[in-house]
């Protein structure tokens, strides 16, 4: 117990010293660039400050000392331009955004839980394409879906029935999972082109979970969660002589974002959907594809 409580005592401490830091690094830094320019400068224009400095040894640094000055403005607003903003709610149609940030990690890794994935499929594909010309720093990438098991009866999605019950449609279902199936043919085939060149070693993989698709959750690196709920209800006509479908749009989701710069509480839902989402892969089946594959 008391090994914890120290533990849990230096963690706050080292917490604590982050925060004022972060709070007071560049100020002190400024009055110190500054401070070394005014001295110097008034070593040149005021004799006795001079003499008493060794006169004009001072000059040379007063002029590095603004240029450091400069240059450290420049690094900090540079840096500040490189971060996502920290916003609570991001379209889905920005997830782009979110996974050019994971891509700039020595090691990627992303996991999706929702109903196809075909909007982050589209924004992976082009990104590990382009790994093959230039993989720049990245070393490993691991990418995990979990989708839906659609090879079961299914409320969500389904046919819209009388009164606007949903009744089990097959077929639908079964287009449906040969587009998630197209999509992981192409994701593998392109992350073992990548591991063939040698240079980056990488893996992407569906795997299925026993339920319909209520909630959209992006994780990139285990450091940034992106989470929404799907309207369950959304409705889609294949052809204008079809019924309707309820079929979410994963595209129209708005989603909350979790990051580490959100403080504890931030940090707190981070590691349970990291856990979550571990816990929910463990248990997920190999998709009926990938098991004829491997026979």
């Amino acid at each position: 117990m008391s090994g914890r409580a120290g533990r849990t005592d230096s963690e706050g401490m080292a917490q604590r010293f982050r925060r004022l830091q972060a709070r007071y690094e560049p100020t002190v830094t400024r009055t110190l660039l500054l401070g070394l320019f005014v001295v110097g400068v008034s070593a040149q224009l005021v004799k006795p400050i001079g003499d008493a400095l060794e006169d004009k040894a001072f000059l040379g640094g007063a002029l590095l000392s603004l240029v450091g000055y400069v240059l450290y403005e420049s690094v900090k607003d540079l840096a500040s331009s490189l971060r996502l903003p920290a916003r609570a709610q991001v379209e889905s149609r920005e997830l782009g955004t979110f996974v050019s940030e994971a891509f700039r990690a020595r090691t990627v890794e992303i996991g999706f839980l929702g109903y196809t994935g075909e909007t982050l499929y589209n924004e992976l594909y082009h990104r590990l394409e382009g790994l093959l010309e230039d993989p720049g720093p990245i070393r490993h990438v691991n990418v995990r879906f979990l989708i839906p098991d659609f090879g079961r009866p299914m409320t969500v999605p389904s046919r819209v029935g009388e009164g606007g019950r949903p009744v089990d449609d097959p077929d639908f279902r079964k287009r449906l999972e040969e587009k998630c199936r197209e999509y992981d043919e192409t994701l593998s085939v392109l992350a073992e082109r990548l591991s063939r060149l040698g240079r980056v070693t990488a893996h992407c993989e569906y795997r299925l979970h026993p339920g319909i698709p209520t909630d959209k959750v992006c994780v990139f690196n285990r450091e940034l969660v992106l989470h929404g709920l799907y309207d369950v209800t959304a409705r889609t006509v294949l052809r204008s002589t079809d019924p309707e479908y309820y079929d979410p749009k994963g595209y129209r989701t708005d989603l909350t974002v979790w990051s580490q710069e959100g403080g504890d509480d931030a940090k707190a839902v981070l590691a349970t959907w990291n856990r979550h989402f571990d816990s929910l892969w463990g248990l997920a089946a190999t998709p009926p594809w990938r098991a004829a594959a491997a026979a």
